[in-house]
């Protein structure tokens, strides 16, 4: 039996996506809130880190870098979109597309970075 090809991406998350994420046993990403219609897996560890140390720790959250692996056939059916520069590369899958994109992910969902906001001193 042969083994599927697949293909890494990586999330951005901050710490309540993270929590929901860990209660799945590490195997999916929790369905998307009425605000949110696209979930936006990125296609390199930079830009993941980019969004977690610059957009997840604001207001003294934390940022984490997220990796996974879905099956390479399924992911033929959408494009890459390119967000800014070359490097902002992302995959669109809209909120009620998620439970099937969950199914193609291969192995666990790995944390491989973390980012906390800077601590900043009070004003004297």
């Amino acid at each position: 039996m042969g083994t599927a090809e697949t293909t890494e991406l990586f999330r951005p998350t901050g710490e309540k996506e993270l929590a929901l994420i860990r209660a799945s046993g590490w195997r999916e990403f929790p369905p998307r809130l009425p605000s949110q219609p696209i979930f936006y897996p990125v296609l390199n560890e930079e830009y993941a880190i980019q969004i977690a140390r610059d957009w997840n720790t604001r207001d003294g959250g934390t940022g984490y870098v997220l990796r996974f692996v879905v099956e390479a056939d399924y992911l033929k059916q959408f494009p890459i979109q390119t967000a800014g520069s070359r490097t902002h590369q992302e995959y669109w899958i809209l909120a009620e597309q998620l439970e099937e994109f969950n199914r193609h992910i291969v192995g666990l969902i790995q944390v491989i970075g973390e980012f906390r906001a800077p601590i900043t001193s009070p004003v004297q």
